[in-house]
């Protein structure tokens, strides 16, 4: 495993963390929540020492399995990152809505201390709005609540998870100087990140946690036109009629690029790590094998500069749907 400075804090975090989107709840099929300790625990035994999770991810269940993990590993240096969900439920946030609305003070205090009983801290490692409207960037309500939190010793570092497709959507933010880390999508496909936000991140030296390496599966090479998931998997919509055949298209377009020996995940992955800008990919991990795929990337040989290039010809610029929540 290697490691990467994480903002400007100056502390060191795997470059491959832990995504526990799903792990404690319902919204991917076939999970097993045994095998899931099972994968966390093999992920620290391999170095990892970041898990991002959120108090919305199965309403706090995930949180709780993070807890176990930290406590059965209490020198281990692991980072927990977890996120306040939005109070008006809405994911993602949407164009206008004040922060009022969405964020409030209390509601912002009110969630990090759930979270601080589910992970049982007395300190979050980082919190991140689970949301985020560019406009809320200069608003003071939750700049003064953030200044509280850390004051009180309750949260160390504070982070914006950015909307499905909006990598713009935090710029302002950023260069406010008063957050420590963003959130976003980032892969072959969804490569808008470097355009404006990964620079605007380097200049303040804010740290970029890449999430969704694999484009929801995606990017595995194993989706077809004819892709089911059992009933109440989310990936039934996102794998929409509006998605699936094109993604399963530009998949197989991606397919005659992998080189001889490695797998399409592999270069999903390969290719994120292979970004300076990013701080830490967080592949969602919810089984063992999941976990010894992604971390033999750490010791992998980065791509070639020919390579790079040949991905960056697979860029694919979306507009968030209704269907890409």
């Amino acid at each position: 495993m290697r490691y990467r400075a994480f903002g400007r804090g100056g502390r060191r975090v795997s470059e491959i963390g832990y995504g526990m989107y799903g792990a404690g709840g319902p919204e991917w099929s076939g999970t097993d929540l045994g095998e899931v300790r099972r994968s966390l625990q093999l992920a620290v035994d391999l170095g990892v020492t970041f898990f991002d999770t959120a108090l919305a991810y199965g309403n706090g269940a995930a949180e709780r399995l993070l807890g176990e993990l930290l406590r059965a590993n209490p020198d281990r240096g692991l980072v927990a990152a977890t996120k306040v969900p939005p109070r008006n439920g809405q994911w993602p946030s949407r164009r206008g809505t004040p922060i009022s609305e969405v964020f409030p003070r209390v509601h912002i205090r009110e969630h990090a201390e759930r979270s601080l009983a589910n992970l049982g801290v007395q300190t979050l490692d980082l919190l991140q709005f689970h949301v985020w409207e560019d406009d809320w960037a200069t608003d003071d309500g939750w700049q003064r609540e953030v200044d509280d939190l850390r004051r009180d010793g309750l949260v160390a570092t504070i982070g914006i998870s950015l909307n499905r497709w909006e990598p713009w959507n935090g710029i302002r933010t950023v260069r406010t100087g008063l957050i420590d880390s963003v959130q976003v999508i980032y892969n072959i496909f969804d490569q808008a990140p470097e355009d404006e936000l990964f620079p605007a991140c380097r200049a303040m030296n804010v740290a970029v946690i890449a999430r969704v390496p694999f484009d929801e599966g995606g990017l595995t090479g194993r989706l077809t036109n004819e892709s089911q998931w059992p009933k109440g998997d989310w990936r039934n919509i996102y794998f929409g009629p509006e998605n699936l055949g094109p993604t399963v298209a530009r998949s197989e377009s991606l397919r005659t690029v992998v080189p001889e020996g490695m797998t399409m995940p592999d270069l999903a992955l390969d290719f994120v790590l292979a970004n300076q800008d990013v701080a830490v990919v967080i592949p969602g991990m919810r089984r063992r094998e999941h976990v010894l795929r992604n971390l033999m990337r750490g010791e992998a040989e980065p791509l070639s500069d020919r390579l790079i290039a040949e991905l960056r010809t697979h860029r694919w610029n979306r507009e968030p749907a209704p269907w890409s929540l």
